[in-house]
C-alpha cells in the first residue's frame, strides 16, 4: 500500500487543469511542435509526439490545431524555435518544485519564474538542487474498484516496473519512460483504461499542506502554471482540501 490521498489529489489536479483548457491548447501545441521537431511527425515512430498528441486529445484539442503544431515542428509550416529549460526551487516549508519550460527567450522566462517564486513565498535554487527527489517514469492511475489482481498480472506481463495499491483504493502502475506507451497500449487492449497517464517526474516523498500553508502553496503553483512558457510543474507538495 502506498499514498494516503493519491486519487483525490490527482482528481483535484485534473480539475484545475481542465478549468484552464484554453490555455492548455497553446502549451500542448508547443510540446507537439518540439516533439515533432526532435523525432519526426509520425506518432507511430515518435513516442514523445504520441504522448503529446494523446494529451491534446484528452482535452478535446481540435485536430487541425494538432496537425498545425506537427507541421511547424517538421518544418512544413513556419514556426517559433523553442528550447527546453528546467528550473528548480523550493516552495512553502521547503517543498521541492521543478518547472519545465519551452521558450523562445530564456532571459524572459527565468525572470518570470523567479518572480513567481519570490512573490509567493518560494525561492529558486540551483540546477540539481531538488531533482534527486524525483524519479523520471511513466505513471498511470486506475480508479478505486479496479480488479487489482488482473491489472497487476497484465501490467507485469506488459513490462511495468511496479504496481502499487494506494490507501484510497486507486492503483498506480509505474513504467520506464521508454516503455510507457507500450505498457499503456497493452493495458488498454486488456480492458484497463487509466484515469490519468503521463510520463512525469514522480516525487519520491511528499510534503502535505493544510490550512493557510495549503492556500499559500497553491497560489505559488498557480502563479507558475499561469506563465505562458511553463509546460509542466512537478512538486513534492500535496494540497489537502
Amino acid at each position: 500500500m502506498a499514498g494516503h490521498s493519491k486519487w483525490a489529489n490527482i482528481q483535484h489536479r485534473k480539475g484545475r487543469q481542465d478549468e484552464k483548457r484554453g490555455a492548455a491548447f497553446s502549451k500542448i501545441a508547443k510540446e507537439i511542435t518540439v516533439a515533432a521537431k526532435m523525432g519526426g511527425g509520425d506518432v507511430s515512430f515518435n513516442p514523445r509526439l504520441r504522448v503529446a498528441v494523446d494529451k491534446g486529445k484528452a482535452v478535446n484539442m481540435p485536430k487541425d490545431k494538432i496537425d498545425t503544431a506537427i507541421k511547424k515542428g517538421t518544418g512544413e509550416l513556419e514556426g517559433v524555435d523553442y528550447v527546453e529549460v528546467r528550473y528548480e526551487g523550493y516552495g512553502i516549508g521547503g517543498a521541492a518544485i521543478m518547472v519545465d519550460c519551452l521558450t523562445d527567450n530564456k532571459t524572459r522566462t527565468v525572470a518570470e519564474v523567479r518572480h513567481a517564486f519570490s512573490k509567493h513565498g518560494g525561492n529558486m535554487g540551483t540546477d540539481g538542487c531538488v531533482a534527486f527527489q524525483f524519479k523520471h517514469c511513466g505513471q498511470m492511475l486506475f480508479a478505486p474498484g479496479t480488479d487489482e489482481g488482473a491489472l497487476m498480472d497484465a501490467a507485469i506481463e506488459a513490462g511495468a516496473e511496479d504496481v502499487a495499491t494506494n490507501d484510497d483504493g486507486s492503483i498506480e502502475v509505474i513504467t520506464a519512460p521508454t516503455e510507457f506507451i507500450t505498457v499503456k497500449d497493452a493495458l488498454e487492449a486488456a480492458g484497463f483504461k487509466p484515469e490519468f497517464a503521463e510520463v512525469t517526474m514522480k516525487p519520491e516523498g511528499e510534503n502535505v499542506f493544510t490550512g493557510d500553508d495549503a492556500v499559500k502553496m497553491q497560489k505559488l503553483l498557480d502563479a507558475l502554471e499561469n506563465l505562458d512558457d511553463v509546460q509542466e510543474i512537478y512538486t513534492t507538495a500535496v494540497i489537502e482540501e
